[in-house]
């Protein structure tokens, strides 16, 4: 206990206009290079990277009330929910603030298709303005109301998802120590959640204090509820519920923190409850993933491509195979985002290629379980792509009960 409580939240000034411009740019580049003339922006957490502006982003997830126009060159011009154009005031990377037209039903009514026509009028006119008429224009999320409306004002519409995603994948140093911030911010409340770890709390109770610890400093929320204990931590993905923990059980948990500046934090930790003696069996799980998330971590170098990453990895032992996680590895940044790397068994049917390249953020990832098993161990770790390998963005310690 004494290395957890010495972590530490340390913050330090991010130069916020410096990171805002870098993100700005790479999504022209990737638009540029794709030959698009501009995009359209309705993920919250896009619209985020490419301009710096957050409002209400959970509710925005589901309700397309906000986005934004990048043309790849031109003003940047963002639509935002009624009387909120005061919360963008400051920020350099938008040169307009517009009311948004809501295209859906809860909003729009029997209006719907009117509402879906007029936004839709609205952005053709800004394609021709600081495209041409001629040019495709991306969109990374489009109701289908709003998708038949702009095809029927002839605009070519081409998924934006790539351009954002190839964007989104090579961090800039401040993003780096904004990534950094929110690690050390969600290290913080795992500290809070080992000493709470007695028998007789809930698993609700214990992932409470990850989410009071983010809140408390500055951070946004977290995308799941994967926390589990004792006999629900296998199958993985149950989701924390109030179910008491027991003595003697392994409590399994995935971070998945949105933390200050919406950096995400994706690492895993399994711990042990109690003052006893770990089964054998915990600790063949335990070992086998640490082993995992080891070998694959020493692994990791820029150059590589993916198929080559996942041909090389750690080789899953058939009792774990059928419960194994989705991916090896993965990017992480203002969520799960580019690349997903698959085991090599699933590489032709779900995998696709790539470069790993520095200054990407891998996640590494391990679940073992046996299928029928009593329990089930899950292991992550984040990493910073550097020249030469790999920096661990954690030194959240495992647990050395399992390890023995």
């Amino acid at each position: 206990m004494d290395k957890l409580t010495s972590i530490r939240h340390d913050k330090t000034q991010i130069d916020l206009v410096r990171m805002r411009q870098y993100r700005l740019g790479r999504v022209r580049e990737q638009l540029k290079s794709l030959g698009y003339g501009g995009i359209v922006i309705f993920d919250p957490v896009n619209l985020r990277y490419a301009t710096g502006s957050r409002n209400m982003q959970i509710f925005m997830l589901r309700n397309p009330a906000r986005y934004v126009f990048i043309p790849t060159e031109g003003p940047v011009i963002l639509y935002d929910f009624p009387n909120c154009e005061h919360l963008s005031e400051g920020i350099e990377t938008i040169d307009e603030v517009r009311p948004a037209k809501t295209m859906s039903y809860v909003s729009a009514g029997y209006h719907l298709q009117e509402t879906a026509k007029e936004w839709a009028q609205e952005i053709a006119d800004l394609m021709q303005q600081y495209a041409g008429k001629d040019e495709k224009l991306a969109v990374d999320r489009l109701d289908p109301a709003g998708a038949i409306a702009l095809a029927n004002e002839g605009v070519q519409v081409v998924d934006g998802q790539e351009p954002i995603e190839h964007a989104r994948s090579i961090k800039s140093q401040e993003e780096i120590e904004a990534m950094k911030i929110s690690v050390r911010t969600t290290e913080a409340g795992m500290v809070r959640m080992k000493e709470a770890l007695v028998p007789g709390i809930t698993e609700n109770e214990l992932w409470s204090h990850l989410h009071q610890t983010n809140i408390a400093n500055g951070g946004d929320y977290i995308e799941t509820r994967l926390l589990s204990s004792g006999h629900r931590t296998n199958p993985w993905f149950q989701e924390c519920s109030n179910k008491v923990i027991e003595d003697g059980e392994i409590v399994a948990f995935d971070t998945d923190l949105n933390g200050p500046f919406g950096y995400y934090t994706d690492i895993s930790r399994a711990f042990y409850c109690g003052e006893g003696e770990p089964t054998d069996e915990q600790k063949r799980l335990y070992q086998a993933a640490f082993e995992q998330i080891q070998y694959n971590k020493e692994l990791l170098k820029p150059g590589m491509t993916f198929k080559e990453y996942a041909d090389k990895s750690w080789e899953i032992p058939d009792e774990f195979f059928a419960n194994r996680y989705f991916t090896v590895a993965h990017g992480t940044g203002l969520s799960g985002e580019y690349p997903y790397i698959v085991y090599p068994q699933d590489f032709e049917e779900k995998g696709y290629d790539g470069v790993i390249q520095e200054n990407m953020v891998i996640s590494v990832e391990s679940y073992i379980g046996a299928e029928g098993g009593k329990e089930g161990v899950k292991l992550e770790e984040q990493l910073l792509v550097t020249e030469n390998g790999t920096e661990n963005f954690s030194n959240f310690p495992f647990e050395e009960k399992l390890l023995s």
